[in-house]
């Protein structure tokens, strides 16, 4: 096997189409550059593949059972083709058919794309993670299958690329191989955008084949939908859990933690990722500092699903983000807030304003905000006291992919941390030009089978490097390190990283937020409020 993979090969080569050479991945510097000591991708027990497909590359994200029968298998090709028709069609795909039929049409295979793409760099530029394949892949089955015309002349023209088993499942499990970080639609000289194809993709297994990583659909949107959160904490698990939050941290900080639930006519709504009050409960506790200590009039829902901004709808199905979208909606509008804002949440970022604003209309249309720029004006407003010399140690930020590419939300941030962190230094590359996660669309919560394994030696692995050298005059384990991460998913990816390759005992590096360093800063704070590890 090969990584030179040709487009057609998708539907044509039996076995496993490609096998991964991590030799070839970028290099890592010292403490991390022998590969020997480096942790490796797990081979597929051949037992889980008599169950499940494993015929791309070795790693298994998305689960699909092995077919019963030559029948199912063609049952699913059909409805695959249907999906395509659907795709095409402004009723069935009003929401993105314009930018799609743009980025189906117009791309002139320049390949500018391929060199920002994380994971196709890191890999070791294995070719279906380069950001044109997948997309040529549907391209072609668009033409082929999708658009009237002589099908001879097709072949001719669009190349020879059968639909099958073989190509569905393929493209089901590559369309989990790209983080949408849309990286390569910034720098593509077209404005075609692959993320957006990846999208697209996804949501057409998902509606129309009912196939959705388990970890994003089951354990997520319906579970956020049934019980009020996709942690599966119930409204009166969240306030039990928040009320041990605020007496922890206030016997911590000697500062006002309290948290004002459902308070009606409330300037600002504010919606966590419930991750976080399970994994980081210091991030919520630290925004109850902040506000409190501002004067700020704002609230907590504990109605379902309202204290969770997650909406992983936005990586895999319109319809699912729709209707978590319209709940967040209607509390908002319920309690007479003036406005939402966002926690530290990437994706909820992107759902809630870029993507929410395309469904949410009239009164149920309600002003949406970031964080960000409301803690800069917190923190430069001289209602709190800042003591800089408090985080004294070298910082540097990550900047999610959702709040800055997306959103272009790159200031306020840097602002902040310039402010209140004298040995800040930015990555290489940063703000709109970042590099990803890793964790990004849905990954930093899927690890099943080998895919965590993939997804911190491949895709994590260019923001890795981009961590070191950041921190490349102070490796030492004995100088403290500081990652600001302002997005749930990024640090449970970030999390997952510094574990992969025994960062925080090798180099002393931990993650955390941003309103941790803000409230660590504090004159008030009584003790520190990061803990290093």
């Amino acid at each position: 096997m090969t990584s030179k993979v040709k487009i057609a090969d998708i539907g044509k080569k039996e076995g496993q189409l490609t096998e991964l050479d991590l030799q070839k991945s970028i290099p890592l510097p010292p403490p991390y550059d022998k590969f020997e000591d480096q942790p490796k991708i797990p081979a597929i027990k051949e037992e889980t593949k008599q169950n499940l497909v494993c015929n791309l590359d070795g790693v298994i994200a998305l689960a699909i059972p092995q077919p019963k029968s030559k029948e199912e298998e063609q049952e699913y090709v059909e409805k695959f083709v249907s999906g395509l028709h659907k795709m095409l069609s402004k009723e069935n795909n009003w929401t993105f058919l314009q930018p799609l039929l743009l980025s189906l049409e117009y791309c002139a295979k320049c390949q500018t794309c391929s060199e920002a793409c994380p994971v196709f760099t890191a890999s070791g530029e294995n070719e279906i993670y380069r950001p044109t394949y997948r997309s040529e892949v549907w391209r072609r089955l668009v033409k082929k299958y999708a658009r009237p015309g002589n099908k001879l002349l097709k072949k001719l023209k669009y190349g020879d690329i059968d639909l099958n088993w073989n190509t569905i499942t393929r493209l089901y499990e590559l369309s989990y191989r790209c983080t949408m970080c849309r990286r390569c639609a910034q720098t593509c000289p077209m404005g075609v955008d692959n993320g957006l194809i990846t999208h697209e993709l996804r949501k057409l297994f998902s509606q129309e084949l009912g196939w959705a990583p388990r970890e994003l659909h089951e354990s997520g949107t319906v579970l956020q939908l049934k019980v009020g959160s996709s942690t599966g904490m119930n409204p009166l698990v969240v306030k039990d859990n928040m009320e041990f939050v605020e007496e922890d941290f206030e016997e911590l900080t000697g500062l006002d933690v309290k948290i004002p639930w459902d308070k009606e006519e409330a300037d600002i709504l504010l919606i966590h990722n419930a991750g976080e009050i399970m994994a980081w409960p210091e991030n919520p506790a630290a925004f109850a500092i902040i506000l409190n200590a501002a004067g700020i009039s704002w609230t907590l829902s504990s109605e379902e699903p309202s204290y969770d901004g997650v909406n992983y709808g936005l990586f895999y199905d319109d319809f699912q983000l729709a209707r978590i979208a319209l709940k967040h909606a209607a509390t908002a509008k319920k309690l007479k807030v003036k406005k939402i804002v966002m926690g530290e949440c990437g994706h909820q970022h992107k759902a809630m304003m870029t993507i929410s604003d395309r469904i949410l209309l009239g009164d149920m249309n309600i002003h949406k905000e970031s964080c960000l720029p409301l803690l800069e004006e917190i923190v430069f407003s001289g209602k709190i006291k800042f003591d800089p010399q408090k985080n004294n140690f070298p910082v540097t930020l990550h900047d999610p992919c959702n709040i800055t590419r997306n959103l272009g939300i790159i200031e306020p941030q840097r602002r902040i941390m310039k402010y209140l962190c004298p040995q800040f230094r930015e990555m290489t590359p940063h703000g709109v030009d970042n590099y990803c996660c890793g964790g990004g669309s849905g990954f930093a919560i899927m690890s099943g089978n080998n895919f965590a394994e993939w997804r911190t030696a491949i895709s994590g692995r260019r923001k890795f490097k981009q961590i070191l050298d950041a921190f490349s005059d102070c490796l030492d384990p004995e100088i403290n390190k500081y990652v600001c991460a302002p997005c749930s998913n990024c640090k449970g990816q970030m999390r997952d990283i510094l574990e992969h390759y025994g960062a925080t005992e090798k180099s002393s590096i931990i993650y955390g937020g941003l309103v941790e360093l803000i409230v660590n800063a504090m004159v008030d704070t009584k003790e520190s409020f990061i803990e290093w590890e």
